[in-house]
């Protein structure tokens, strides 16, 4: 019988997945797995209109679990990584916007895991890093594309290139996270901004995730091209219609959301 690592959770709105693998929720490839189908799981639930990924009070991820690579070979690892990374993609390419609640340690492998969501929400003493270089091995789940993207690459290279992780007030400067609170209030602060988010229009938000993701790898003219029909096809939403209504009747901000 596997144990159950990843949990799949829903309060109103919001979908939650919680990592439960103590003392520090170290990623192994059972994890993998269920990373990967509460991914699925929760992008098939309509009824959740943002998400938020946390790892408990005490530690959010502090990376790959060591034992089960360090005796792999290059073929081997190359099947470990493989299905890390399909587990992260999954992840990033939820149809509905994310935020982790990052408390103790995001590190290596969670690290990368927390890369995936579209906010985070750090305690003001977590620590968040790539120690891979200390280890003789670089980031090996998307930590060399998803932080340069994010905090450009001057950042990403000495971070990556030293090893040394950084507090989470420091994660709020370089515009890498959205805010550093108190550890007790970081899952409370992520779940108050994604049902913020889970509140609003959540089609256009969809559309604008994909729009903005889509867009950064490709050149301007094709962004251009991914935006113009994402915009035009938001005018077939039922959202569309009830806020450009309620704008005209009511001003802005008065608009309740259904979602569809």
């Amino acid at each position: 019988m596997t144990d159950t690592l990843v949990h799949v959770e829903r309060e109103g709105a919001v979908g939650i997945i919680r990592l439960d693998r103590p003392p520090v929720n170290a990623i192994n490839s059972t994890m993998h797995r269920q990373l990967e189908a509460a991914a699925h799981e929760i992008d098939a639930d309509r009824q959740v209109r943002a998400v938020v990924l946390h790892g408990g009070p005490k530690a959010f991820a502090g990376g790959a679990d060591i034992k089960e690579m360090a005796d792999l070979g290059p073929a081997a690892i190359a099947v470990f990584s493989k299905s890390f990374t399909r587990a992260l993609d999954a992840l990033a390419h939820l149809r509905v916007p994310t935020v982790a609640a990052i408390t103790g340690y995001a590190l290596g492998g969670g690290f990368e895991l927390a890369l995936t969501t579209d906010f985070r929400i750090v305690a003001e003493d977590a620590l968040l890093g790539f120690p891979e270089i200390t280890l003789g091995v670089i980031p090996g789940g998307g930590g060399t594309q998803r932080l340069p993207r994010l905090v450009g690459t001057a950042v990403a290279k000495r971070m990556i290139f030293t090893g040394a992780p950084i507090r989470g007030g420091r994660a709020v400067d370089i515009g890498l996270a959205e805010e550093a609170v108190p550890a007790a209030d970081a899952l409370a602060g992520a779940m108050a901004f994604a049902d913020r988010l889970a509140h609003g229009a959540t089609v256009a938000l969809a559309t604008a995730k994909r729009c903005i993701d889509d867009g950064m790898e490709v050149d301007l003219a094709t962004g251009l091209r991914i935006e113009s029909a994402g915009f035009a096809a938001l005018f077939a939403s039922e959202d569309q219609k009830h806020g450009m209504a309620s704008f005209l009747a009511d001003g802005p901000g008065k608009a309740t959301f259904s979602g569809r």
